[in-house]
């Protein structure tokens, strides 16, 4: 009898778990479900009821109002989609900053997430299986979940951006079409099994600021041709590269201090450089034994006796020493530069053969509640530069918005309005503003929030300068003529 009652209080307490308290449908007529959190002032979207019904494009809005009460939408909750295979796009709004565990999990349909840029952690298995082909992770994103993205097999390539602090366990493993990924200098480690399986993998760079490469991280990444190991790395986990067999070599730096089983096993390199000054035991399966019998080992000068005394490394057949005691120095990527010419933006940055890497969002392009919307056209712009052998530059950022020139709307029916209009490039940097694109003799005044000005020049060459007393986070309100606009300073 007391084991019937326990197996129904079971059941009952899943029933309440899967209700949610506020059904309402978004702009675009699709139901979407919530719970309150944070005790009524806000609202999570969650599971619809017992199914996995949502289905086409789903655009969160920021807020929803109920009962003539508006509260705004600040978290995507746990299994809040999952399952929902015929899912192909979603819109997550700036005002969500939590996306919880398994959210989107097992969404085989999913190709598209627009993540918004207040969002600062995505759970574990929040994406775990989807279909997505690429994935624009925010600036404001800190930390990423276990398995997050986790057997997205179609995703391509992925930019983590420099505020990632934590990437978890498995985050991108079984990925298996990534080709390229840019990990930031934010991050300390590499944790299990984060890129195994990516089976189309071919180059990484391990950044400076990374101490740890953890247990299996690189695993069975077959098509990895380069990796350059950033000069923090103190310790190599088990099977960190195992597999990896199209490597054909390796620089090992003088911060490691560990290195694990089956680090490098099942991958014949011709080609083994180790800057450690001192040499530690290693195992004898670190290597695969045609390494040990074939490979030359590159030894600090005046080490290669040290290594034939040392277990493991004295494993190796052939040893020479090479002129240099200290892992060479990575330099940083120049930082980029953001210009806008002829309808398009331009980033470059000085270092050869770097890439720019941006983010790009438009305050405009999200889903309201309500009769008017007012449209600011303002892109808000992220850019860092990478290239092979070199650090991840800083984040450059910028904001694009446009000024109208003598706008006529009215009495228009039929077509839309041609409306000439001015691009504004404003950017900031400890404080000062600099702004270009802006008609000559035009008066630029900035203002606190509150309404106090704080500098003010008029254009000359199309461009200003004026430094203030913000700091990084304030808001500035910058009036160009007679039109004003917010613009965060970094």
């Amino acid at each position: 009898m007391k084991k019937g009652l326990f197996i129904f209080m079971f059941l009952m307490g899943v029933v309440s778990v899967s209700a949610y308290d506020v059904a309402v449908q978004n702009a675009d007529g699709v139901t979407i479900c919530y719970n309150y959190i944070n005790e009524g002032t806000e609202l999570e979207v969650t599971k619809n009821g017992y199914s996995s019904s949502y289905s086409g494009v789903v655009n969160i809005p920021e807020s929803v109002t109920y009962m003539n009460r508006t509260r705004n939408v600040t978290s995507i909750g746990n299994y809040a989609f999952s399952g929902c295979h015929n899912l192909t796009s979603v819109t997550i709004p700036n005002s969500v900053t939590n996306i919880k565990g398994s959210s989107f999990e097992s969404c085989s349909g999913l190709i598209s997430v627009v993540i918004g840029n207040s969002v600062l952690s995505i759970g574990n298995n929040a994406f775990y299986g989807c279909g997505l082909t690429s994935i624009i992770i925010p600036n404001s994103v800190t930390s990423i979940g276990d398995n997050a993205f986790s057997g997205c097999s179609g995703l391509t390539s992925v930019t983590i951006p420099n505020s990632v602090k934590d990437i978890g366990a498995s985050a991108f493993s079984g990925c298996y079409n990534l080709t390229s990924v840019n990990l930031p200098n934010s991050i300390t480690s590499i944790g299990y099994m984060t890129f195994n399986r990516c089976y189309a993998l071919t180059s990484v760079i391990i950044p400076n600021s990374v101490k740890i490469i953890g247990e299996k991280a690189f695993k069975e990444c077959s098509s990895l041709t380069s990796v350059t190991i950033g000069n923090s790395v103190t310790i190599i986990g088990n099977g960190a590269f195992q597999g990896c067999l199209q490597l054909p070599s390796v620089n090992i730096p003088q911060s490691v201090t560990s290195i694990g089983e089956y680090a490098f096993a099942d991958i014949d390199m011709p080609t083994v450089v180790s800057l450690i000054k001192d040499p530690f035991p290693i195992s004898g399966s670190v290597f695969s034994i045609n390494t040990f019998n074939n490979a030359t080992l590159y030894v600090p000068t005046g080490t290669v006796d040290k290594y034939k005394e040392t277990n493991g490394w004295n494993s190796f057949l052939f040893m020479e020493e090479v002129s240099g005691d200290s892992n060479p120095t990575t330099n940083k990527c120049e930082n980029p530069t953001i210009r806008y010419s002829n309808g398009k933006l331009l980033f470059e940055s000085a270092t050869e053969g770097a890439i720019c890497q941006s983010t790009i969002t438009d305050s405009d392009i999200t889903s309201y509640s309500g009769n008017e919307i007012q449209l600011g056209v303002t892109y808000n712009i992220s850019v860092y530069a990478t290239a092979e052998g070199y650090d991840n530059s800083d984040t450059v950022t910028a904001t694009l918005c446009w000024i109208d020139v003598n706008p006529k709307t009215e009495g228009i029916e039929n077509s839309v309005s041609q409306v000439r209009a001015r691009a504004i490039l404003i950017q900031t940097n400890n404080g000062t503003l600099n702004i270009s694109g802006v008609e000559d003799g035009t008066d630029i005044d900035i203002y606190t929030s509150s309404g106090m000005m704080v500098g003010s020049a008029k254009v000359s060459s199309e461009s200003t300068s004026i430094n203030t007393g913000f700091r990084n986070g304030d808001i500035a309100i910058v009036k160009i003529g007679d039109k004003a606009m917010k613009v965060v300073m970094k």
